[in-house]
């Protein structure tokens, strides 16, 4: 299964890259990374719209879609590991994880998605969710493994 990671914006140099590249760089799953950017001066509503739709245009033809979202369902690390073991199992070759802009994600990308995930009630520092997320995949993929780094 190939990991997909699509985000808006694009991370600079300094921690919060630092943090998304320590994670990245520990996961043996194929993983690939895409930032995606509007530069134009847009209201917020179209700003959504547009950041929506250059999302969903760099997702793989056939992948299974999780988008992160505020909203969505809390899983627990090990909840999320048997979910993607799920999808594994199930034959899904391609699993791209959205990250939307500060102002969330456009009604496409929420309905475009198999699955809304939640990284939880309280609200994260847009820069810090692809961290967060890159994280939990090397927790579930650690978990699945059999591995101590997970002590849930």
């Amino acid at each position: 299964m190939r990991l997909h990671v699509v985000a808006v914006g694009r991370l600079k140099t300094g921690p919060h890259a630092d943090l998304a590249r320590h994670y990245a760089e520990r996961l043996t799953w194929p993983l690939s990374i895409r930032e995606v950017e509007e530069r134009r001066k847009l209201s917020p509503a179209e700003l959504t719209e547009r950041e929506g739709a250059l999302l969903l245009s760099a997702v793989p033809p056939g992948a299974l879609v999780v988008a992160l979202d505020e909203q969505g369902t809390p899983l627990t690390s090990d909840g999320f590991a048997q979910r993607l073991q799920r999808w594994r199992t199930e034959g899904v070759g391609d699993v791209a994880f959205l990250i939307g802009g500060a102002d969330g994600l456009s009604a496409a990308v929420r309905e475009k998605a198999a699955l809304r995930l939640s990284l939880g009630g309280m609200t994260w520092p847009h820069l810090l969710v692809r961290g967060m997320l890159l994280e939990q995949l090397y927790r579930a993929q650690q978990i699945l493994a059999g591995h101590p780094y997970h002590r849930g």
